[in-house]
């Protein structure tokens, strides 16, 4: 997560062809809703391409990359067939890779007895023509389980992406040469539902348990895991990012757990992530299923593509809404 082309068009251009991505930028910045389109993209993961200026989709079904243009439609940069369904999506500007989470719990085109639930890892490319770097299959770190879903990583200032399986007890760890390693393990990853992980400038990681609620800080040099103090827990929370003034931005639904609720809360901490207060909540979120959240120069936009439905048994949705905080 490779084919330069717009989606909703059969003309397909070589990759090193690429022309730059229209900006979806007006004069007074981006519009605070966004709707996007392309035929049953499913899309659960979102990031800002700094470079583009524009916002980068995954997609559970189709297992692309995509760039978002200015009138909604999206055109490919990644289309690599070994990903199968992609999930959360970062972009490093600083060595011209944008990394992707794939996996195959079986909603994907091409999903198959071979790859449902066995597949799962890391895709690395070239920012500007989507060709592969690495793809790393994280699955052979803990072999024999039955279950694997890479679903959210982080990348750290040097290029390390720190990585969360829904159904593990391990965070990994990327290089930028593409070894991976288990960073962590401790039990209260394991509850089946999803972590969401962010790095955070101060110079750890903050993790989310989607199926409890509970916060994590996460230091990758003592490996200490110690669980933030919070109001309340945030049932439910998915996506994370941290905006410019540190606070941390959470994205809940239910699709982990009936406890979580369709919300986006920012949570502020004066103790280095021992413990956090509530600053703000938007609930319920105006766009029903919200994942992610994309911090941009413009504003926090959050992601609703229809996975939720996808995930229950219903049609991929051709539509895609982002949503600024």
């Amino acid at each position: 997560m490779v084919a330069a082309a717009l989606a909703m068009s059969s003309a397909v251009a070589a990759p090193t062809q690429e022309r730059p991505a229209p900006a979806l930028l007006q004069v007074q910045g981006l519009p605070a809703v966004i709707e996007g389109h392309a035929a049953a993209l499913g899309a659960e993961g979102v990031t800002w391409d700094p470079t583009r200026e524009a916002f980068l989709v995954g997609s559970a079904t189709k297992g692309t990359v995509s760039v978002l243009l200015e009138d909604g439609t999206t055109r490919l940069l990644v289309d690599d067939p070994r990903l199968v369904s992609t999930y959360g999506v970062h972009v490093d500007a600083a060595r011209n890779r944008v990394l992707v989470a794939y996996a195959d719990p079986g909603v994907a085109e091409n999903s198959s007895d071979a790859t449902t639930r066995r597949i799962s890892g890391i895709g690395i490319y070239d920012l500007r023509t989507g060709q592969p770097i690495h793809v790393v299959d994280l699955t052979r770190l803990d072999p024999g389980r039955d279950n694997y879903f890479v679903n959210d990583f982080a990348i750290g200032p040097d290029g390390t992406a720190y990585v969360a399986d829904v159904f593990a007890r391990q965070l990994y760890r990327v290089g930028t040469d593409g070894r991976p390693s288990v960073l962590v393990a401790d039990d209260r990853f394991a509850v089946p539902g999803g972590v969401g992980i962010v790095w955070h400038p101060a110079g750890h990681l903050l993790a989310v348990n989607d199926t409890t609620g509970q916060l994590f800080r996460v230091d990758p040099g003592t490996l200490r895991v110690d669980e933030v103090r919070l109001p309340s827990a945030v049932t439910g929370g998915d996506g994370l990012a941290v905006l410019r003034n540190g606070d941390l931005v959470v994205v809940t639904n239910t699709m982990a757990t009936a406890a979580g609720r369709e919300a986006v809360t920012v949570l502020r901490s004066g103790d280095c992530w021992t413990s956090a207060a509530v600053v703000k909540t938007v609930a319920p979120w105006p766009v029903a299923e919200p994942t992610t959240v994309a911090d941009t120069p413009y504003g926090s936009y959050v992601l609703s593509g229809g996975v939720g439905t996808l995930f229950g048994g219903g049609a991929a949705s051709d539509t895609f809404t982002l949503r600024k905080l």
